[in-house]
């Protein structure tokens, strides 16, 4: 014998059975849809037809209630519902044309960026992104000359007074070489930022990166000396990989080959989180920047549910 597929459901009973479940009347559920009340009780008798079993049970003096299995009903309605009404919204929705220059800092492009474009592909097939991946505080100048319409950057770098919201945090580790043993010298050789980076905005004082690090070991006591300057991580990590110097970097970056993290029993001092804003442009290209914006949120909102 062959299956059958099962019927489908009529949205509108299924909206009317909604109304009647919130509203407790028959009559208010007639007034919301805008129907007459004999006309939405046939509509219950039909859903009721099609599912096989009652739902609603009329108590005295015109009262209504759900059974357990209105109560089931209930609940999966409004899912279906509220799914058939942003499918609704998004096909009739104005299409987004442009571009948008978006600005992402090298150390949230290889893991990051890819989920947030995918998602905003989707959200807005009919709008570019123009991206520009560079250190935090050249990002920070091209917003501030109105080059970029988002912006993400390291905390502590963003112009003066300009509004911004944080989406990610992340602690910062010690990094040292595998072969040799730079982290138990004294005082320690550091691989770090230069002091005075041409792209920093003036506004913003010394690197962060370069101060949260030397405030840690000035905080220890622990004696430390220079060794190797690099405006990129990876110049930074270079040093390490040589043998030259300790440095660090954010907890969730992939280690290049031959560098581990140090241990917390290994004497240098515990290092504070690394924030990440996004901000944007004072005349953002509208409704780009905000559709862009919510993309960035939903993936660094969901972060802690994802395998990396």
């Amino acid at each position: 014998m062959t299956m059958g597929f099962p019927v489908g459901f009529d949205l509108d009973l299924l909206r009317s059975f909604v109304a009647i479940a919130e509203e407790k009347s028959f009559t208010r559920a007639a007034a919301r849809v805008g129907r007459t009340q004999s006309a939405v009780s046939l509509q219950v008798q039909r859903l009721e037809g099609v599912l096989g079993q009652k739902v609603i049970v009329r108590g005295k003096g015109g009262s209504v209630e759900l059974n357990s299995e209105g109560q089931y009903l209930l609940g999966r309605a409004r899912e279906l519902l509220a799914l058939n009404d942003d499918i609704m919204r998004s096909m009739h929705a104005t299409p987004v044309h442009g571009t948008i220059r978006l600005g992402v800092p090298a150390e949230l492009s290889e893991y990051y960026l890819p989920r947030i474009l995918d998602r905003f592909s989707h959200a807005a097939p009919a709008v570019d992104v123009e991206l520009e991946i560079a250190a935090s505080c050249l990002l920070a100048v091209k917003l501030k000359n109105a080059e970029l319409d988002l912006a993400l950057l390291r905390a502590g770098l963003e112009p003066r007074q300009w509004p911004a919201a944080e989406i990610w945090r992340s602690p910062m580790k010690w990094v040292t070489s595998e072969e040799h043993r730079q982290h138990l010298r004294d005082p320690l050789p550091l691989s770090t930022s230069p002091p005075d980076c041409p792209r920093r905005p003036a506004e913003s004082g010394e690197c962060p990166w370069r101060a949260t690090v030397t405030r840690a070991l000035e905080q220890a006591g622990r004696r430390y000396r220079i060794v190797s300057t690099s405006m990129t991580t990876q110049g930074q990590m270079a040093a390490a990989q040589a043998g030259l110097a300790v440095t660090n970097m954010l907890a969730d970056d992939r280690l290049p080959e031959g560098l581990r993290v140090v241990r917390p029993d290994e004497g240098l001092p515990e290092l504070p989180d690394s924030r990440f804003l996004m901000l944007k442009a004072r005349e953002p290209r509208e409704p780009a920047t905000e559709m862009l914006a919510a993309q960035v949120h939903e993936v660094f909102g969901g972060i802690a549910n994802l395998d990396r």
